[in-house]
């Protein structure tokens, strides 16, 4: 499990994409995939596809639970910093995601329950912040290699 870290919200030193924010997981993938690629192609860096491929879990993980379990997203962000993949996306509920255990007290197995230990294992810092206007915001920073 993930250590969290629930702050009160402060402003951004993020890049924001000005696009509309993202109503599905792949237009969230997309996005870190854009960020990630024009960071390599300004730095002359290689883009770690491994790497990439854990910003795009990441991504795709938060925007699900915001969906699924936080009443929809209502800001997404993401931005790279140095070798770091910063994620950030809102949702409408203050309730702290949750892991599931796999198995239900009747001893069948449940779907669900994945992404949040995926998130927490991929990436370096998550921290959790209330948001003024009710809400919350979950910024994953996820290693770029």
């Amino acid at each position: 499990m993930c250590e969290e870290h629930r702050t009160q919200a402060t402003p951004d030193l993020f890049v924001v994409d000005r696009r509309p924010r993202p109503r599905r997981p792949a237009e969230a993938r997309r996005a870190v995939e854009r960020a990630v690629s024009e960071r390599c192609r300004v730095t002359h860096t290689p883009c770690n596809a491994q790497a990439l491929s854990d910003a795009l879990l990441v991504a795709s993980e938060l925007t699900t639970n915001a969906i699924l379990h936080g009443g929809g997203i209502t800001d997404f962000r993401v931005s790279v910093q140095g070798r770091l993949v910063c994620v950030s996306v809102s949702d409408r509920s203050a309730a702290l995601p949750v892991t599931k255990d796999p198995v239900d007290p009747h001893g069948r197995w449940r779907p669900g329950g994945h992404g949040w230990p995926i998130v927490c294992r991929l990436a370096r810092d998550v921290r959790v912040t209330d948001l003024p206007s009710g809400g919350k915001r979950i910024t994953a920073m996820v290693p770029l290699g």
